[in-house]
């Protein structure tokens, strides 16, 4: 049997005690509590402190904001200031219009407007001449098809070499025909590059929102190529559009590499850049070196200027055109006179030569800014004058839109590179050394 303590007899009488008294019963439920919604009162000490700190936070802002004003006043003037060096046309005669010219089928000038791609522009135009030379055929060509894909094989050797890379608009002629190889050309209305047909090229949006996320992937070390090439695509289309993988040609439905090779009677091998500079021997293939052939091709071919110069010449004086590039930032450029010729301030035409082009080559006072297709030739006045197509602003400041006059001498000290056809070289390509 279970004890039962003595203590707990009294605290049960207790219970029992108090059960039989309702009096003693515990009480109902109370009414529930309302709420409501009231105006919210702020501590007035906390408001004057509030207060006190906008007004400080005020009195930075307009202070930070008037030096923003006079920084960009400033620039302004700047703007307005801002000179450039330039000659006057004393003894230069040149030809009154590109009518003087003697021309070969080319179509007229595409602005490129705020891009880096003049390489594409000129190199562009420079195949749709060739292809009427080749086929008779005119065939407007897209000029945004090769930047679309050399922005997408810039962003991968970004990630391969881990950030340590050069990702910008410019690159040379050769990227041309490197990018059509891998992934054909198609007509300029197939792929205008633009996502509204009636707008003009700028790239600055479109590269702006490249750097970031390139920044952002080496910031985060994030290098899975794969995925991030598929962003840099995303990217590439919401700017350019999308490329076609086929599209419809005179009724036939082809690919790109199908109607570079059935249509346009082009052959990319048959094609070669050329260079002249004492920095390499001469009758070699070398690299240009520069920033824009980024991918370190070495397959210029290296000649003698007066050789180099030569060979441009004899190229448009029988039936070709051909592409050149170099330096446009001269006094003698003068793009609302419509020409280019080297001043006397800088060397007079006789004191021009291969010594001279490498001085200023070295100190980088001839750098690798800008590229033309050469589409005319004419002797004036006793000078070599080539009719260049320019799809830059500055070839659109003067009378002749499009288009310029460049003297034979800046052609010799300014220009750098140039591309042209291989029946060009017949006598030059068994002298070079591999």
């Amino acid at each position: 049997m279970r004890k039962i303590n003595i203590l707990t007899i009294p605290l049960l009488m207790l219970m029992v005690f108090i059960s039989g008294f309702p009096a003693f019963a515990a009480p109902q439920d109370s009414p529930k509590n309302k709420v409501t919604y009231e105006p919210y009162k702020k501590d007035k000490a906390l408001e004057e402190i509030e207060k006190l700190q906008e007004d400080l936070q005020k009195q930075k802002d307009d202070e930070s904001q008037k030096i923003r004003d006079r920084q960009k006043a400033e620039k302004e003037t700047e703007k307005k200031e801002k000179k450039v060096l330039k000659a006057d046309l004393s003894g230069v005669y040149p030809p009154k219009s590109p009518a003087e010219f003697k021309q070969y089928f080319h179509f007229p000038s595409v602005p490129q407007y705020l891009t880096s791609t003049c390489w594409s522009f000129s190199t562009t135009s420079y195949f749709e001449s060739e292809i009427y030379r080749l086929t008779g055929k005119k065939i407007k060509l897209s000029e945004m098809w090769a930047p679309y894909f050399e922005l997408i094989e810039k962003c991968r050797r970004f990630i391969r070499e881990r950030g340590e890379s050069y990702v910008a608009g410019g690159a040379q002629s050769n990227s041309v025909i490197r990018i059509w190889k891998e992934h054909g050309i198609v007509p300029a209305e197939v792929f205008p590059g633009v996502i509204n047909k009636e707008d003009r090229h700028n790239h600055d949006p479109l590269m702006n929102e490249l750097d970031t996320y390139l920044e952002y992937i080496k910031f985060n070390n994030l290098w899975d190529e794969e995925e991030n090439l598929k962003h840099v695509v995303l990217i590439l289309n919401r700017y350019l559009g999308e490329p076609p993988k086929t599209f419809t040609y005179n009724g036939k439905t082809m690919t790109p590499l199908e109607f570079l090779q059935n249509e346009t009677g082009l052959r990319l091998d048959d094609y070669y850049s050329l260079i002249s500079t004492s920095r390499f021997p001469f009758y070699t293939y070398a690299e240009y070196a520069v920033p824009d052939n980024w991918w370190h091709n070495k397959d210029y071919i290296n000649l003698p200027l007066d050789e180099w110069y030569n060979l441009i010449k004899k190229t448009i004086r029988t039936g070709h055109t051909l592409v050149i590039g170099g330096d446009v930032s001269e006094p003698g450029h003068m793009g609302e006179k419509d020409v280019a010729f080297i001043p006397t301030c800088d060397i007079p035409e006789k004191y021009i030569d291969q010594d001279s082009r490498e001085f200023r080559i070295n100190n980088k006072t001839s750098e690798d800014d800008h590229g033309v297709h050469i589409v005319g030739y004419t002797q004036y006045k006793g000078k070599d004058w080539f009719l260049i197509k320019d799809s830059s602003r500055a070839a659109r400041k003067g009378k002749f839109e499009g288009y310029l006059f460049f003297r034979g001498d800046y052609i010799k000290l300014k220009m750098l590179t140039c591309a042209l056809h291989k029946d060009l070289l017949k006598d030059i390509l068994p002298k070079i050394k591999k």
